[in-house]
């Protein structure tokens, strides 16, 4: 097997996992949030991907045509490409920041709902995770945990990749102060 055939074989293994992580529906938010990114003057700006996310959450858009978010979202690509404000931004945090400091989330509130929705994605995602492993950590051994407990075994399962990085004798560390302070909290 030569170079060319085993890159050829990482990349269709990469490719592999990738699809199998992530649902056609999932990959095609994913490109329509990106069309909102402010980089490179609004280089991956598109109408109909963002006319199609915003069919992703039709709750939020019930009495707007696909018409009137087209015509706003031209109307705003015009607008922000002319503002001097809007010229060097690296992010949609930065995007939403903006549009709410120039006053714009007011003229283009659905264009600012969907940045908005954009942004909360993430945490959407984190949400889904921590709900999937409960069946992990809340298990018949431990099924009348109280919520704030459950919440901590969650959390620390769902970011175990940080935890990991913590050295377990500062943990150990932390939680003797903890004590050692509760402890004389109670002579008082």
């Amino acid at each position: 097997m030569g170079r060319n055939d085993c890159f050829l074989h990482v990349i269709y293994v990469v490719l592999k996992e990738l699809k199998d992580r992530f649902t056609v529906e999932n990959t095609e938010l994913i490109n329509c949030v990106a069309c909102l990114s402010p980089c490179y003057s609004f280089e991956s700006f598109d109408v109909k991907s963002l006319v199609r996310l915003e069919r992703y959450y039709p709750n939020y858009f019930e009495d707007l045509t696909d018409k009137e978010l087209s015509n706003e979202l031209e109307t705003y690509i015009e607008s922000v490409k002319m503002d001097d404000h809007f010229s060097n931004l690296t992010g949609i945090s930065e995007l939403c920041r903006t549009l709410f400091q120039t006053k714009k989330h007011k003229t283009f509130k659905f264009v600012y709902t969907l940045v908005k929705l954009a942004l909360s994605l993430p945490l959407a995602i984190a949400s889904v995770k921590r709900f999937s492993g409960m069946k992990y950590v809340k298990n018949e051994l431990r099924s009348r945990m109280a919520n704030p407990w459950l919440n901590d075994c969650l959390v620390t399962f769902v970011e175990k990749k940080v935890l990991n990085t913590i050295d377990d004798m500062d943990i150990i560390k932390r939680f003797q102060g903890m004590n050692k302070r509760r402890m004389n909290l109670r002579l008082y």
